[in-house]
């Protein structure tokens, strides 16, 4: 019988990877998302190796018994999740592009209702539910935010609706 006794040196690679990744992830750069997801992935990509055991004979000769060949459901699932890993990879990078072209920089945004949510906490006026919540100040919110797609003759007559007061049923 094989020993499938997960090794302590990959758990503890799985271990930093995964949270190294994870790490990485709560920063506000698009590349250090884009290698923590890769750092995850790869994580992930051990940790099934670790879970199928040690390596055994061949499983599709047919020579050797049930007993000593080796799984290779965890090596298909490896190969599918490194295509998966490419795959996301391959577009984050693309939006990073995007985002370098139109910004200049690849810093991810706030939100703007993150933004309002977190100024009404600050102010402890958050409603007792959601749905209390007529979202007037997302519409001034909106006319304040820069738009980095428009023309510079867009931009202006936007700059000009942002002067008017807003009462949640349009500009006045």
């Amino acid at each position: 019988m094989i020993n499938t006794s997960p090794s302590l040196a990959l758990v503890a690679l799985v271990a930093i990877l995964v949270g190294t990744g994870i790490y990485l992830i709560l920063e506000r750069s698009l590349t250090r998302i884009i290698v923590g997801i890769s750092l995850i992935a790869n994580g992930v990509n051990v940790m099934f190796l670790v879970a199928g055991g040690r390596a055994g004979d061949p499983p599709l000769l047919g020579r050797y018994g049930p007993g000593g060949m080796a799984d290779p459901l965890p090596q298909a699932m490896v190969l599918t999740a490194i295509v998966i890993g490419l795959g996301v990879t391959a577009f984050l990078l693309s939006l990073a592009y995007r985002s370098w072209q139109l910004n200049g920089h690849d810093e991810v945004q706030d939100d703007l209702e993150d933004r309002r949510i977190a100024r009404r906490a600050a102010r402890n006026e958050l409603p007792q539910r959601s749905t209390q919540d007529a979202g007037t100040e997302v519409a001034r919110d909106a006319a304040d935010a820069r738009d980095e797609t428009a023309t510079p003759g867009e931009r202006s007559s936007r700059r000009d609706r942002r002067m008017l007061r807003w009462d949640g049923q349009g500009p006045r």
